[in-house]
């Protein structure tokens, strides 16, 4: 079977390239085409478009980029076509994969969506668009089933992919390059070049007041070292790729952008603080149509703030030393602990990829 999977940023690529394994082990016979990143790629699909040329993030960044972006879909609109693939996965990212899903509906193919766009937090009207372009949707987060239930639209929760690749990982890694007799704060400020650039600056500010701790930057794959060296003063900072989650298996702490990263530190136990400042139009504009309490996964899952959000404007090196200091206190780090394992009964256990490959081959093979 023909598999085309579209995926546009590094946590697609993961749980892609997890989908990927899962149903090589099911078809024999299969072959995949993507759009995505490196880690599809080692699983033996032909990348198309790697995901560094298509995360544009920001309402005001997309329309800068809008003829780009434009001629990318244009790019894999002709591809599908000349390809006639199975099926289509798409994965997350809804401004481009909902364009995809509605021009490969109305030609024929069969849609599936897996990682559902976050359309409870804003557009709640893109359900009703969803339920006639894709065909089947498995979704990854306890309340969305409800969610989409609100509507009438059957999908199936398959767990979060996230539990198994946390799961899989051991601490004694040969890869781990970084040798410290000091307990580590991981600083993960994304992996988009204009969030790297916003976040990074406020994460290292706060440096000079933890001499006793080793600040580690999590490297994003699609960024060079030569990057992240323009906001390092000194030699004290170090910077791990492909090591994340080694990472913060030896982490006292961390400092986050917002985005999958945080559910990631959560399943860790690291103690975090969520952080996001975007461009001011962008953030304006969203703050109006955002419709729900939170920012962060760990705490839209809980429906509670368990981990601290600090937002734009609050976003600055007092309140980020202040936030810091506390996770660093026993009685908080236990606290937090506790929460997180709460969290992770709700996640619906492992298996996830598995889950999702054995649903949409037995939905293809109806």
């Amino acid at each position: 079977m023909r598999y085309y999977i579209i995926a546009g940023e590094a946590s697609g690529d993961l749980h892609a390239s997890n989908l990927i394994k899962e149903l090589k082990q099911r078809d024999i016979s299969a072959e995949f085409r993507c759009w995505g990143g490196d880690l599809m790629s080692a699983q033996g699909a032909h990348l198309v478009k790697h995901y560094r040329d298509l995360a544009f993030m920001g309402f005001t960044e997309v329309v800068m980029n809008l003829r780009t972006i434009l001629k990318n879909i244009e790019i894999c609109k002709q591809d599908i076509l000349t390809n006639k693939p199975d099926v289509i996965i798409l994965v997350d990212y809804p401004g481009f994969n909902l364009r995809i899903a509605d021009f490969a509906k109305k030609r024929g193919f069969k849609v599936f969506y897996y990682i559902s766009p976050q359309i409870w937090a804003w557009k709640q009207s893109r359900v009703h668009k969803i339920k006639k372009i894709v065909d089947k949707m498995f979704v990854i987060l306890p309340f969305e089933k409800d969610f989409y239930g609100k509507f009438d639209y059957n999908v199936d929760f398959v767990g979060h992919p996230l539990l198994d690749a946390v799961s899989g990982q051991t601490l004694n890694s040969t890869d781990w390059k970084i040798t410290t007799s000091k307990p580590v704060i991981a600083l993960l400020p994304g992996s988009r070049k204009q969030e790297i650039t916003t976040m990074l600056p406020i994460f290292l500010s706060i440096k000079k007041y933890y001499p006793n701790h080793q600040f580690v930057i999590a490297g994003a794959p699609s960024q060079t070292i030569e990057f992240y060296q323009t906001f390092i003063n000194d030699n004290d900072v170090k910077i791990v790729y492909n090591q994340t989650y080694q990472l913060l298996q030896r982490s006292e702490a961390a400092l986050v952008t917002s985005g999958t990263a945080t559910l990631e530190t959560a399943l860790f136990g690291v103690p975090e603080v969520v952080c996001y400042k975007g461009g001011a139009i962008s953030y304006l504009i969203a703050r109006q149509l955002i419709k729900v309490k939170f920012i962060s996964l760990v705490n839209l899952i809980m429906d509670k703030e368990i981990v601290k959000e600090l937002i734009q404007s609050e976003l600055n090196e007092k309140n980020l030393k202040a936030e810091l200091d506390k996770l660093l206190e026993p009685a908080s780090r236990k606290r937090l602990l506790a929460d997180y394992a709460v969290l992770k009964e709700k996640l619906g256990g492992s298996g996830a990829s598995a889950k999702a490959a054995e649903l949409m081959l037995s939905y293809l093979q109806r």
